[in-house]
């Protein structure tokens, strides 16, 4: 080794043969040498990673150099210039170390673990604990799957042991990667890998499920966890493992965990009987709340005002008024001031259930204790007056309401409008409308339908048209506001011809709409007036201002089918199937069950496929006829019986179309005989009538001539299809037998009578 500066501390010996100008130093080295499994080498100041100065005049110039550091001043930003980072890399990873980043960055471009991942891997000769840490906890993955192989992996390194830290990250991996099953499995893991679990290792999977609202795979963990490894959680996991189970429902495995808290002996906090009475109010055992309260009092405290008003809002969401009033009592009882979101909610409650007199109670009393009160409350009451009724009350608490400096909003008004106009008080409830228009509110469909309806009762078509007028002028949608009335109109039944003069009266003055004609249409065909409904379908057909959309052809259908034209109905399908629209699936039940009745049963059979095909959840019955035409290739009438034995047992009526499923697929599969025995056995068990099995084998003859009229072949036709197809021709066996000719077609086998083959 050269010359050296001569620190303090070095050992040093000079030989007595040298002269003053040769002195030669032994250092000594007290740091091993790198080799691959352990590269790391620690040098200090005398080292084989260090070029040393060259006299120790130039050291002690270097040390002499060195200004004088006050630390009060220093300043750990002043001078540093941080690298930036290449864009390429994410934002989230520009936190992380840049080995980190090499890792996350040979996953994500190779995508899947493989021996180029492999090799990028072994690179870096070994990955200590906190890096995989690092790695797992950003997550990004493409496949989750690279997370457990990255983690199997690194455990494989000679000498390497997971840290909690890396087993804790694998655990978040795996539940982003929506994998809990996974996760719930790594405290197998880390017992079989010399890392017990802890308590940690439940509150991050307790976490985890709780957040994702799997109440039954949390309460499978901790008995897990308390079983299998003896874990016991504090207060503050059991009181989140508490308002899981609660949350999702699970009260009975609530208690449970809750008797396994006061077994392990720790002392319940206020939050703990705040969640078992919340689930206790959600399940309605007020009995139960009591005692829960009463051992809070206790042994702890009394329920303050919030706990008793959570739990209020619990029963009244459920529609447990009586247990709200026993919860109300209790906190007079315990001398607990109620607050005003308490009043408040319990106001509502009480309104909305019917029990206005006692909701006034407690909002006379809250004024008499100069709470505020808010709007809200105010229209809780006034429609618990409107419920009940007393529109006259209602329309006093609104003045009370304005003198205490509020203003109505639109659901009180339109609370109150409803409310008169059903009383009859028409011209108070245009008053209140008018002052809806002064305060600059919007009306909605709610302010103006019971004012329509109400002048549309009384046949005042003058004040019904002003009204109309005023929605032109205010800029509102009229046609829609019509279209609304109409369907809030006629849904209480008996109005319907009113309904239709006040339409005729509309039409003169130019408003209508398909929307308020498929109204209508509609709601005859319901009352099964087909011919005002006929009637009003020819106005569209005539009209050039308007033309039916789909909703007009589906409701018409059924009508022609009703009243036989069946022709009719087919064209008007047609016409749907041009213009690439799919009728409703009543349209398509009430053709279907048509074209069984006239005997089209090809026919219907396709409308059948084409509904299943395009509407989103088809009849049973039309899926059993695809069964049932599916089965009877199989030649088998006692396979067909069994099916219509499971549609008996599910309750599904045996329609038309079932037996007309039978005819189809046993002509054209089988032969008619098999069809026939099918009738005889249901006749014989007395779910086909006599009149209707008559008309089902007449139905069964008329369908046998369709099918065979396409067998139907000229001589010259004959001669030539045997000419062009001689070894298929020859195949063709007949036999004639009972007057019915049965046609054996390689495996196809039709029966018809032997008049009609004209071969």
């Amino acid at each position: 080794m050269g010359t050296a500066a001569k620190p303090e501390n070095a050992t040093t010996s000079t030989p007595p043969s040298a002269g003053r100008g040769s002195r030669k130093f032994y250092f000594f080295y007290g740091h091993r040498k790198p080799s691959q499994n352990r590269p790391v080498v620690r040098g200090g100041l005398f080292s084989n990673r260090k070029i040393l100065p060259s006299s120790a005049a130039s050291a002690a110039a270097a040390v002499a150099v060195l200004p004088a550091v006050d630390f009060r001043d220093w300043d750990p930003e002043h001078n540093i210039k941080a690298v930036p980072l290449p864009p390429s890399v994410p934002a989230a990873d520009r936190r992380l170390s840049p080995l980190a980043r090499y890792i996350l960055d040979s996953l994500r471009r190779h995508r899947r673990w493989s021996p180029a991942v492999l090799s990028d891997l072994r690179k870096l000769r070994r990955v200590p604990p906190d890096l995989v840490a690092e790695v797992l906890r950003s997550r990004p993955l493409l496949d989750p799957s690279l997370s457990t192989r990255f983690f199997h992996w690194a455990g494989k390194q000679k000498g390497f042991s997971h840290s909690f830290a890396s087993y804790n990250a694998l655990a978040y991996a795996l539940n982003d990667a929506a994998r809990p099953a996974a996760a719930d499995q790594l405290p197998d893991l880390m017992l079989a890998q010399g890392k017990p679990p802890s308590e940690k290792q439940l509150e991050i999977l307790v976490r985890m499920h709780a957040d994702a609202g799997r109440g039954l795979r949390l309460f499978h963990i901790y008995r897990k966890m308390r079983g299998k490894f003896g874990v016991k959680p504090r207060i503050f996991l059991y009181n989140r493992i508490l308002d899981a189970l609660v949350r999702t429902g699970h009260l009975d495995l609530a208690l449970s965990v809750y008797d396994d808290l006061r077994a392990d002996g720790l002392k319940e906090e206020a939050i703990t009987f705040t969640i078992l009475a919340k689930g206790l109010c959600r399940a309605g055992r007020t009995d139960d709340l009591l005692e829960v309260l009463e051992r809070m009092r206790q042994e702890l405290c009394r329920p303050d005002v919030f706990a008793y008003t959570a739990m209020i809002k619990v029963l009244a969401s459920e529609g447990n008024m009586d247990g709200c009033l026993r919860v109300w009592e209790e906190m007079a009882k315990d001398r607990v001031e109620a607050d005003v979101m308490a009043y408040s909610t319990m106001v509502s409650c009480l309104s909305k259930a019917g029990r206005v007199e006692k909701g006034c109670e407690l909002f006379h009393k809250m004024k008499r204790k100069g709470l505020v009160i808010d709007r809200a409350v105010y229209g809780s009451l006034m429609e618990g007056f409107v419920a009940e009724g007393r529109v006259g009350d209602g329309c006093r608490l609104l003045e009370e309401m304005v003198d205490d400096g509020y203003r109505g909003d639109l659901g009180i008004y339109n609370s109150l409008i409803g409310g008169l106009c059903d009383a009859g008080r028409v011209d108070k409830a245009h008053k209140l409308f008018l002052i809806v228009i002064q305060e600059g509110l919007i009306p909605s469909f709610e302010t103006v339908t019971p004012l329509m309806s109400a002048y549309a009762d009384t046949s005042d078509m003058s004040k019904f048209l002003h009204l109309v007028n005023q929605l032109v002028e205010l800029e509102l949608p009229v046609l829609d506001h019509i279209s609304n009335f109409f369907t809030f109109f006629i849904a209480k039944g008996g109005r319907e011809m009113k309904a239709l003069e006040v339409f005729e009266t509309l039409k003169t003055k130019g408003y209508f709409s398909i929307s308020i004609y498929n109204i209508l249409i509609e709601r005859l065909h319901n009352i099964e007036d087909g011919k005002h409904a006929h009637a009003l379908f020819e106005e569209i057909k005539c009209s050039k201002d308007i033309q039916p959309d789909s909703f007009t052809y589906s409701l018409i259908i059924p009508c022609f089918v009703e009243k036989g034209d069946i022709r009719y109905a087919c064209s008007c399908y047609n016409l749907m199937m041009e213009n690439s629209w799919t009728p409703s699936t009543e349209a398509y039940c009430s053709l279907v069950k048509g074209l069984c009745k006239i005997g089209e049963i090809n026919a219907a059979i396709t409308l059948v496929k084409d509904c299943l095909g395009n509407v989103t959840s088809g009849p049973m019955e039309f899926k059993y006829a695809l069964t049932v035409i599916n089965t009877c290739r199989l030649k088998k009438p006692e396979k067909v019986i069994e099916v219509l034995d499971e549609m008996i047992d599910e309750g599904y009526p045996l329609e038309d179309i079932i037996y007309c499923a039978i005819m189809y697929g046993f002509c054209k599969y089988a032969s008619s005989g098999e069809a026939r025995k099918v009738f005889a056995v249901m006749k014989d068990r007395n779910l086909l009538t006599e009149a209707n099995f008559i008309v089902y084998e007449e139905l069964l003859k008329e369908h046998l001539k369709k099918t065979t009229a396409g067998l139907v072949i000229s001589v010259e036709e004959n001669a030539r299809f045997k000419t062009l197809l001689p070894s298929i021709y020859d195949s063709a066996e007949t036999c004639c037998s009972n007057n019915e000719m049965k046609l054996t077609w390689g495996s196809t086998e039709l029966s018809f009578p032997g008049y009609l083959l004209l071969f």
